[in-house]
């Protein structure tokens, strides 16, 4: 692993190279250089920079900004948080799935015949589009031995890889359908006839059709009777291709080179028709979206970009150039970022073309995430027509930079272009100079196309951002569909899935994004993998995922029960009947169009009747026992609005001492006399630039009567009761009162309250088994009896005294222990013998040789006369110094340990701390040891 210092050379050495990037158009991809840099903070930040960083904090001071760059996105943009959550359980859902099948990921739809074409694993299915559990055909294309063996001998799974996924579904003619599968990584295709429902033995090959591996992405879409597709043609899927397969003219494919498609991820394709009275005499377009890796730029990484790509329908090929190639292959970047954020979405998952009789009015809509998947961001952004258009027929071309050492690899080309122009269709221009094909283009023009087919111009969004952003959610699938509204406007309403399983509503009304409702439309969380919509007819949702295919309508009307939430869930599709008190589809019952309907986009909720002035069923009494807990449900059905309570109308505040729970509403824990009274919990929602506010439920909270009698008197008769107090009841209002006539001591009948659950830690009983609880009295004292007091308020009086005493003992123990623990592993020497010698100094002397000891510790040392070797005792060597805390470091001149032994050529040296010990020699350390 690289030391903190070198990941700091790594960062100052990546942020300079980003202060030297220059990119030659002033596109968003520049958001994915690295935005750390200070001369970036300082355009964006005025005169802000980047403090100098200690080393230690380096990695964290990176994590913070990124975690504020991350946070500054997800709190811009047109965000927009779902109104209402339908569970799996809550709608009406209808779902197929068989035994034994899996990946229903290939949907097709023939509204004509009202079937729901489905391409599963080894099997192929007709279901009714009105009902898709009912199951009308059904024929099973399985995998031969030879094959599976095959597979299996390349390396590849027999459970999963080695068997027939059906990917390709297209309409061929009105009597067939033309099939493909991967079939063991060997690709075939074959017809299938509808009337028998039977596959016709007519295999072929599938290369650059079908993909090899079943997880491999892929794009197919069938022109009148032409297949074009972009897929991979080889089994490792290292040669990925374009190409376009027809039974009247050669098979045509791009080239195969980076330049042109490197290493893409195909997700959509579809036909643009020019249209039969086209002024120009312009040929239909196919448009490929997919993501590749970039060609432009140099990154430390991988850098992914989304592209959109063009082909005519009419390409014929190159005569001697670009043989059997494509001649109109060109393609642009596809933008969809934040730029006041310099924040890309650079991955595209899915596509949908909004088609209109004028292609220039057709928008593109696409779902699009961050190549980081850590930032959790997904965005929907949406393209016209006409601004693709304008790109590809007036945009300028890229040419691979010739400057070696250059951070970007393609420049802009600001040479002569060709004419006729590059990559463009033939129209009638060109027929007029005698080119009716792209057979008869010169070698020049197609030669440019070679080199040059990457187009610097990008495609910008409309409105130059995304639609809607939305934060821990990753879009896998969209379709959109044009709602004329009552107020004659027309709008787009987006729905999204998911790689939970979950199905977002949204519409964009006066450039405000509302997400309508959202809803789980898997059982299991899983992606959802297709997602095609009914426009005709009774309109319905069909989603494909490995588990199944479910069917859903676009809207719920019906579970909106009020006027209010009907106007308020501002869904084009819904509106509110006067007559019938229900919210009605708008869009599936024709007669409406006479009935008096309430619809507002905006969420003008003062249009329905009484709004304002309306009120729940009767309110719910409750009567529970003092001192126990009260919950209060209350069920706020829309993730907008807020929950206010009011106790007899006066607001309710965080500063009182109730405690609001986040769902399920009001918890008192402990109920008190002061709590009787009248609970409203309101519903509080902004919509059209108002607040509404509509009342969901409300309680009359109230105390059940309870008193504690006095012990009996044991000389007194046990039935007397002559003595007893009368309990507190409630009046009208609410509030407790001592007066009125004595009650009996029996619980009220269950018919006249409801009695809320008690919670499972509560230390009260449940209100079913409260009984009078008695305790011993002194009659005939004027005191104040302990039975009137508040039962609520018993715990508040207790003395704590015993336990604070308990801890300030434990603690002052655990100081002992921590102290004695220190002391005797000698971490605090000195305060250890300072403390030993404040409690034991008065009792004990010091030993005589220790205060010889530490005499000579504390005087400086007499010089004594150099002693030879005869006058020492016996011969005896010098004993070595005790330790006094001073280290020094003995001389150790050539490698020689050195000698503790004076020889007579080098006499000993003085050493100021030495102590004559010997005649009494210490034994023990300390003047505490025992003589």
């Amino acid at each position: 692993m690289l030391k903190l210092h070198q990941w700091r050379c790594v960062a100052e050495r990546a942020s300079a190279h980003a202060r030297s990037v220059r990119v030659p158009s002033p596109t968003p991809l520049r958001a994915v250089r690295p935005v750390l840099t200070t001369a970036s903070w300082k355009s964006r930040r005025g005169n802000f920079t980047l403090p100098k960083i200690p080393e230690s904090n380096m990695a964290f001071s990176v994590l913070g900004v990124f975690l504020g760059l991350l946070l500054e996105v997800s709190t811009h943009g047109p965000t927009s948080i779902p109104r209402m959550s339908w569970k799996h359980q809550d709608v009406n859902l209808i779902e197929f799935s068989e035994e034994g099948i899996f990946n229903y990921s290939t949907l097709l739809l023939s509204e004509e015949k009202e079937v729901l074409y489905v391409g599963a694993r080894e099997a192929i299915f007709e279901l009714s589009l009105k009902n898709v559990s009912v199951k009308t055909n059904k024929v099973i294309w399985k995998v031969p031995e030879n094959h599976m063996s095959m597979c299996i001998l390349k390396g590849k799974s027999k459970e999963t890889d080695c068997l027939n996924y059906i990917r390709v579904l297209q309409v061929l003619d009105d009597d067939s359908l033309y099939v493909c599968g991967t079939h063991a990584f060997q690709p075939l295709c074959d017809s299938l006839s509808l009337e028998e429902f039977e596959l016709q033995g007519r295999q072929e090959d599938g290369r650059g059709k079908c993909s090899f591996d079943p997880a491999q992405s892929f794009t197919t879409v069938m022109v009148d009777g032409e297949l074009y597709s972009g897929t991979a043609y080889n089994f490792l899927g290292s040669e990925p291709i374009i190409s376009r397969y027809s039974l009247s003219q050669s098979l045509l494919r791009t080239e195969y080179s980076t330049s042109w498609l490197n290493e893409p991820s195909f997700v959509f394709a579809d036909v643009i028709r020019e249209g039969k009275n086209s002024l120009d005499g312009e040929d239909d377009k196919i448009y490929y979206f997919f993501t590749e890796v970039s060609v432009e730029y140099e990154f430390f990484g991988k850098l992914l970009i989304p592209r959109i790509a063009r082909v005519c329908k009419g390409d014929l090929g190159g005569q001697r150039t670009l043989q059997k190639k494509w001649t109109s292959f060109l393609k642009a970047k596809l933008v969809c970022s934040m730029p006041e954020l310099n924040f890309v979405f650079n991955v595209v998952h899915d596509v949908f073309i909004l088609k209109t009789p004028d292609w220039k009015d057709t928008v593109i809509y696409g779902v699009f995430t961050s190549q980081w998947g850590n930032v959790g961001l997904s965005a929907v952004c949406a393209y016209n027509m006409s601004s693709v258009e304008e790109v590809f027929s007036k945009g300028k071309y890229m040419q691979k930079a010739t400057v070696e050492q250059s951070h970007t690899k393609w420049v802009r080309y600001n040479g002569i272009t060709p004419s006729p122009r590059p990559g463009a269709c033939i129209n009638n221009d060109n027929r007029l100079q005698n080119i009716n094909s792209s057979l008869h283009l010169p070698d020049k023009t197609l030669q440019f196309v070679k080199d040059h087919p990457l187009l610097e111009d990008p495609v910008l969004p409309i409105g130059n951002g995304p639609k809607l952003i939305t934060k821990d959610v990753n879009y896998t699938q969209i379709a959109v569909e044009r709602v004329q509204a009552l107020d004659n406007n027309v709008y787009d309403v987006i729905f999204t899935g998911t790689d939970k399983g979950v199905l977002h509503k949204s519409i964009v009304y006066d450039g405000v994004v509302h997400t309508i409702e959202e809803i789980q439309l898997l059982r299991n969380v899983e992606p959802i993998k297709t997602l095609l919509l009914s426009s005709e007819g009774t309109r319905f949702l069909y989603a494909g995922s490995d588990s199944g295919v479910v069917q859903s309508p676009t809207a719920f009307c019906h579970k909106y029960t009020s006027c209010e939430d009907c106007v308020l869930a501002r869904d084009p599709y819904c509106a509110w009947d006067a007559e019938s008190r229900a919210c009605v589809n708008i869009l599936q019952d024709r007669d409406l169009a006479l009935r008096n309907l309430i619809q507002s986009l905006n969420g003008d909720a003062d249009k329905c009747p009484n709004v304002r002035g309306r009120s729940v069923e009767p309110f719910q009494q409750m009567v529970v026992r003092p001192g126990s807990s009260v919950e209060l449900p209350c069920q706020v059905r829309s993730n907008l609005a807020q929950a206010l309570w009011t106790v007899n109308g006066s607001a309710l505040t965080e500063a009182s001492r109730f405690h609001l729970l986040a769902e399920a509403g009001l918890l008192i824990y402990s109920m008190a006399p002061e709590d009787q009274g009248r609970y409203e919990c309101w519903s509080l929602e902004w919509a059209g630039g108002k607040n509404f506010t509509r009342l969901v439920t409300g309680y009359l909270l109230s105390l059940y009567p309870f008193r504690r009698q006095p012990a009996p008197d044991p000389s007194a008769p046990l039935t007397s009761t002559s003595t007893a107090a009368h309990r507190p009841t409630a009046d009208a209002e609410g509030n407790a009162s001592t007066a009125g006539p004595p009650l009996t001591s029996a619980p009220p009948s269950s018919a006249n309250f409801i009695s809320p659950p008690q919670p499972a830690t509560s230390l009260t009983p449940g209100l079913s088994s409260t009984v009078a609880v008695q305790k011993h009295s002194f009659p005939g004292s004027d005191a104040p009896s302990p039975e009137t007091r508040d039962p609520a308020t018993e715990y508040l009086q207790r003395d704590n005294g015993n336990a604070l005493l308990f801890l300030f003992l434990l603690f002052f123990l655990l100081f002992l222990a921590v102290l004695g623990y220190n002391c005797y592993m000698q971490y605090l020497p000195a305060p250890c013998l300072r403390l030993r010698a404040a409690l034991l100094g008065g009792q004990k002397k010091p030993q005589p040789e220790y205060l010889a000891c530490e005499a000579g510790l504390m005087e400086p040392a007499a010089e004594k006369p150099e002693l030879t070797e005869l006058q020492r005792p016996n011969g005896a060597q010098q004993r070595a110094l005790r330790d006094t805390g001073y280290e020094t470091e003995p001389e150790c001149g050539n490698g020689k340990i050195p000698s503790l032994e004076y020889g007579d050529e080098s006499p000993p040296r003085e050493r100021p701390f030495d102590v004559d010990c010997e005649s009494q020699p210490i034994e023990y350390a300390d003047a505490d040891a025992p003589y």
